[in-house]
């Protein structure tokens, strides 16, 4: 494998990471995170842990080779279109795992130890600057593949 076609495929890698997380994202925000208030308030707190454990599962992977990939790009683009591309990519990948961290992982460890009608609420408007993110996101991605290959 040459170097071009090495970049080109952390490229579509990264895309296809993102790309799947926008669509989790818009799951998460629109039919997700709502139904917790329609969940079994008696049993939440075993409807909440599993929820977590299972998305854990389901999602590290993907963020994790989506972070992988977005820094190996943001250091191998040598066109400036690209390179800011790249680089507005992994600050809005940053301003993403920050808000998880930050804001709805604590919200959801609230939510495992009882149904909190508030919180809820919070987690799904705190999740709409996170949607936003990673909806740009796959557009940054897709305008990568439209422009140049990485060097």
């Amino acid at each position: 494998m040459t170097a071009g076609t090495v970049g080109a495929a952390i490229l579509l890698i990264h895309a296809a990471a993102t790309l799947f997380m926008v669509g989790v994202i818009w799951f998460v925000q629109i039919v997700h995170y709502p139904l917790f208030a329609l969940a079994n308030h008696e049993r939440f707190t075993e409807y909440a842990r599993r929820n977590q454990r299972l998305t854990t599962c389901l999602l590290a992977l993907p963020m994790v080779v989506e972070l992988v990939t977005a820094i190996i790009l943001a250091g191998s683009y040598a066109a400036d279109q690209g390179r800011s591309l790249a680089w507005t990519g992994l600050a809005l990948l940053a301003l993403i795992w920050i808000s998880t961290v930050a804001v709805q992982l604590p919200q959801h460890r609230r939510l495992s130890r009882g149904f909190d009608a508030d919180v809820q609420r919070r987690l799904v408007y705190s999740n709409w600057p996170r949607t936003a993110a990673w909806t740009a996101r796959g557009i940054i991605a897709m305008a990568m593949i439209a422009t140049r290959p990485v060097s």
